[in-house]
């Protein structure tokens, strides 16, 4: 994928980078990614590793493996390329593959998103896309346990 990523960036095209669990997709990701991919031209998708999202969400996470929802993810028309990364946070990847712009969603302010500093002394940017609200897998899942 860095090949690609090279590529792409000597066309003069903007690279799109964002990253989560995305164990249930569902309306406010998909809205949210739509949104990252209007940013630039080729929108990479990093997905948490199942032991990433246990560390993260706790024992009972992730619902759906991370070969799967790395696979739901590429069938969206907005994403170009998607990694599945093993750390606690994507920071590796993001200085591996060092995207244009790096999107997260309205949880985050710019201070806390990491990467931030890699990305914007590189020239880059950050941008925070607004949340949809009720829109989330925590609260699918408590809804379809309860």
């Amino acid at each position: 994928m860095k090949n690609e990523i090279d590529q792409i960036k000597a066309g003069g095209e903007k690279v799109v980078f964002t990253n989560g669990c995305f164990d249930i997709l569902h309306p406010g990701h998909t809205r949210y990614l739509f949104s990252a991919r209007e940013l630039g031209d080729y929108l990479i998708v990093a997905v948490n590793s199942d032991w990433s999202v246990k560390a993260i969400k706790g024992e009972e996470r992730p619902v759906m493996p991370q070969e799967e929802r790395a696979e739901v993810l590429a069938a969206l028309s907005c994403v170009d390329g998607v990694v599945i990364f093993d750390e606690d946070n994507p920071l590796q990847m993001i200085k591996y593959l060092m995207p244009d712009i790096l999107v997260k969603g309205g949880d985050y302010t710019p201070e806390t998103v990491v990467g931030r500093d890699v990305v914007e002394q590189a020239g880059g940017q950050v941008v925070i896309v607004p949340l949809l609200d009720n829109a989330s897998t925590t609260e699918i899942i408590d809804r379809i346990r309860n």
